[in-house]
């Protein structure tokens, strides 16, 4: 217990509230007992003020623009580590030895090929589905398919889960995407590397050889890096919620899924894109600029500024140079979106209003142009969220299974509907 307190005072009442010190961050008040003892709940609409979990994972400071992973800066993850070192990282706690890193490499590898009666799963769907539908009820179908990893209780049945789905989701979102596109399947390899093995599944195809430029693998492996994990966000409170439950591991993440899919949470970067067709043309964008500044105008830009960040967003700084890379190597000539992106970002970078309110190009904006310049789809920019946020959702959910304090999530409410009343027969209304 806490060595501190607070003390909250209701009518003639008086609670005593612990007081606990973390290591990093804000003191937090425990209002665990405060229903039993005050009879009063808490309000905290998007529960903006309250902590829900204590975790070990994911550590960020908006004020200061800090990520930290199990205390290491993202900056230095990004630049000298790399996706499936991060994974390691997440899922165990401390960065792992040359064999350690090996065996997980080679155990993700080995993982990588779905089902092959999974492919009726895609085929049950529309050809013009959202990637994010398919993703949604395919990954949710794992548990029809692994029943030998879907005991909780289990920790060999949690490891081998985790595996599965950080093994398998890039090749599931690969053939979401080739399913839209009308393409064929195409198997992983386990020749490549994870970014890699992920840009070959999406865009090679059988007529003939496709070589994996290393700049646009790097490029894809710092953009899983960047989104591996975010702390207690909609999607990982959401695959939390549903883990205290005591659901299997695939429906966890199948939830935190269905939770990114909302364009206030992982659709930023594609927002980031839509508003870049609507500027159009590169003179177009003082106007839009302008329109940006005007208090009295309700339109924002997309990919500037961030809800958690105050200051800067540290994985943007990282993406920049990753995407500056990329538009080198494919070149922008002949595609006047990333000619708009690139011209917009010079001038906010160059606007005192801008710097002003901290309104810096975040890590969607980079990430959206990157996708761009590689030949996704919009609809595509989520998914590729999603395979890589799901370490993330795992590791956060394998350290809640295995809190012993661990309790189903039971919100409570403010409610402000009608007080009992009698029903009425229907002939008398």
């Amino acid at each position: 217990m806490s060595d501190k307190s607070a003390r909250l005072i209701i009518g003639n009442k008086e609670i005593e509230l612990p007081i606990h010190t973390p290591t990093a961050g804000p003191d937090v008040i425990d209002i665990t007992k405060l229903y039993a003892q005050g009879d009063v709940f808490t309000y905290d609409p998007g529960f903006t003020s309250t902590a829900a979990c204590d975790s070990t994972i994911t550590f960020i400071d908006g004020i200061k623009g800090e990520l930290l992973h199990r205390g290491y800066p993202i900056d230095q993850l990004a630049e000298k580590s790399h996706f499936l070192e991060v994974c390691y990282l997440l899922l165990y706690g401390e960065l792992p030895s040359a064999t350690e890193l090996e065996d997980f490499e080679a155990r993700v590898t080995n993982h990588t090929m779905v089902h092959e009666q999974m492919h009726n799963f895609f085929r049950g769907f529309r050809r013009d589905a959202h990637p994010m539908a398919t993703l949604v009820g395919v990954v949710g179908a794992m548990s029809a398919f692994y029943h030998d990893s879907t005991d909780i209780n289990d920790d060999w049945q949690r490891e081998v889960a985790a595996i599965r789905l950080i093994a398998k989701l890039p090749t599931i979102a690969a053939m979401a995407y080739k399913y839209s596109v009308g393409q064929p399947f195409v198997y992983p390899r386990n020749d490549l590397d994870y970014a890699a093995n992920f840009l070959h599944m999406c865009f090679s195809v059988p007529a003939e050889k496709y070589e994996v430029d290393p700049i646009l693998a790097r490029a894809m492996d710092r953009i899983f890096t960047l989104h591996a994990d975010h702390e207690q966000n909609a999607s990982t409170s959401t695959v939390r919620l549903a883990s205290s439950s005591g659901a299997n591991p695939f429906a966890c993440i199948a939830a935190g899924i269905a939770c990114l899919w909302g364009p206030a949470h992982g659709g930023a970067n594609q927002a980031c894109l839509e508003m870049l067709k609507e500027i159009g043309t590169v003179d177009r964008i003082p106007e839009f600029i302008a329109r940006a500044k005007d208090k009295n105008d309700s339109y924002r830009l997309m990919g500037f500024g961030h809800r958690v960040y105050k200051n800067f967003d540290p994985r943007a700084t990282v993406l920049k140079q990753s995407a500056d890379e990329v538009l080198e190597l494919l070149g922008v000539e002949n595609n006047p979106l990333l000619q708009v992106a690139k011209e917009l970002e010079k001038q906010a970078l160059n606007d005192p209003y801008f710097a002003e309110k901290k309104l810096f190009p975040n890590v969607d904006f980079y990430s959206g142009i990157i996708l761009e310049a590689m030949g996704f789809p919009t609809s595509m920019f989520t998914p590729i969220f999603a395979l890589a946020r799901t370490v993330g959702w795992i590791s956060q959910w394998k350290e809640q299974i295995s809190d012993p304090n661990l309790k189903i999530g039971r919100p409570r409410q403010l409610y402000t509907g009608a007080t009992k009343r009698d029903y009425t027969d229907i002939e008398n209304r």
